[in-house]
């Protein structure tokens, strides 16, 4: 049985040239790159042509890259890093309803220290009003924090919309951009943000290792002190095999970024129209503005978890939404700030598909899940009482 991965908004692969390129750094290249004989010659060479990749990638100088070990410790170092140098200026936050958990609970905890955090609502496409953000704007507001895409739908927030009223109203703006990076397009100058995360294993390098664009002239309180490293922002040895291949990653992604999100678009769309042949279905996100690989879908009736399971004995990897979240049950907060019908928002599951995706791929996720489908609503007493239902109206 062949077995097809379709969990790419979870983590990827690492890319094999992201490997190749790790390897020596494990071995022949071992020095420390903060010693400043010619071992950390060496490899602070490389550390800083990583950063070179990975600020070419989204349009920044390299002093403005800062690394971290995931995009989660990117979110807390911006979000609590802004909010401590700038606690004496306001102790407002604004955010969403359907930010990542990195953000939410980051956000959570600064209320347990004296900061207000409004939580913007999302329409039934998850898409932000702009002009309700602007509204929400207070004297004592420092910081703005929106996803660039969110992680379970993939609905593209108007980022450069965002940044312009930050810009306009001088606050702090960051984005949680670890979906959007190799992906869609990520200009830090075009949509004027001053705080960006990145996640090396969601574009095939290895997990532990992320970035986090911090706009020259911002100032935040690092989490981590102990060291010089990173310009005093983030202190400890830096865990350069993995730097490397995130520059490499970032390299790659730069390389082929338009053709990637076609080719990537093509299968999600055919992926789409055949599962929405499926009866009573129905796509959750925005129909447009949403990342090229990603595909959120509802069955009514049944449960998504279940779904997974069956599909999981087929060999076929998806997901029910973020992979911070697997291990908690219940509703979706993505998909309940949503106003979904909570029946459908049950049985939502995510396909999230990567660079080794294939249409044969396709084709079997098309054969398998409708049967799947059928099968669970044989079993399913919901839809037999939708029978009934229209059987007496």
């Amino acid at each position: 049985m062949k077995r097809i991965y379709m969990d790419n908004n979870a983590t990827t692969a690492v890319r094999p040239e992201v490997m190749e390129a790790m390897l020596p750094f494990y071995k022949e290249h071992f020095g420390n790159p903060s010693s400043v004989h010619w071992a950390g010659r060496e490899t602070g060479a490389a550390l800083e042509a990583a950063r070179e990749k990975v600020a070419n990638l989204i349009n920044c100088t390299p002093a403005e890259i800062v690394f971290t070990s995931c995009g989660s410790e990117g979110d807390n170092l911006a979000i609590k890093g802004v909010a401590d140098v700038l606690r004496d200026r306001g102790n407002h936050i604004i955010t969403t309803a359907v930010e990542h958990p990195a953000v939410l609970s980051t956000c959570e905890y600064l209320t347990k220290q004296g900061f207000e955090v409004t939580y913007l609502p999302v329409d039934g496409y998850g898409m932000l009003d702009v002009a309700a953000l602007e509204a929400a704007i207070t004297d004592k507001t420092i910081l703005i924090s929106v996803m660039w895409a969110n992680n379970e739908t993939g609905t593209l927030f108007p980022i450069e919309q965002i940044g312009a009223v930050a810009r306009k109203h001088k606050i702090c703006f960051h984005t949680d951009a670890v979906q959007a990076i190799g992906r869609v397009p990520v200009d830090v100058q075009a949509a004027q943000v001053d705080l960006l995360a990145i996640s090396g294993h969601k574009i095939g390098a290895p997990k532990g290792v992320g970035a986090l664009y911090v706009r020259k002239g911002v100032r935040l309180t690092p989490l981590i002190h102990g060291g010089h490293q990173e310009r005093n922002r983030r202190a400890g040895t830096h865990n350069l095999p993995s730097i490397v291949g995130l520059g490499v990653a970032c390299e790659l992604a730069a390389s082929d970024l338009k053709g990637a999100a076609q080719r990537l678009r093509q299968m999600r769309d055919r992926l789409e129209r055949g599962l929405l042949a499926i009866p009573e279905s129905q796509i959750n996100g925005h129909p447009t503005e949403r990342l090229p690989n990603t595909l959120n879908i509802s069955f009514n009736y049944i449960e998504g978890e279940a779904v997974l399971l069956f599909l999981d004995m087929q060999g076929i990897a998806a997901s029910s939404g973020s992979a911070c979240m697997s291990d908690s049950f219940g509703q979706s907060h993505v998909i309940e700030a949503m106003g979904v019908d909570p029946m459908m928002a049950n049985s939502a599951i995510r396909f999230g598909l990567g660079y080794d995706n294939t249409e044969a791929d396709v084709d079997r996720v098309l054969e398998i899940l409708p049967p799947i489908v059928k099968k669970l609503r044989d079993m399913s007493p919901f839809y037999h009482e939708r029978d009934v239902t229209k059987a007496t109206a």
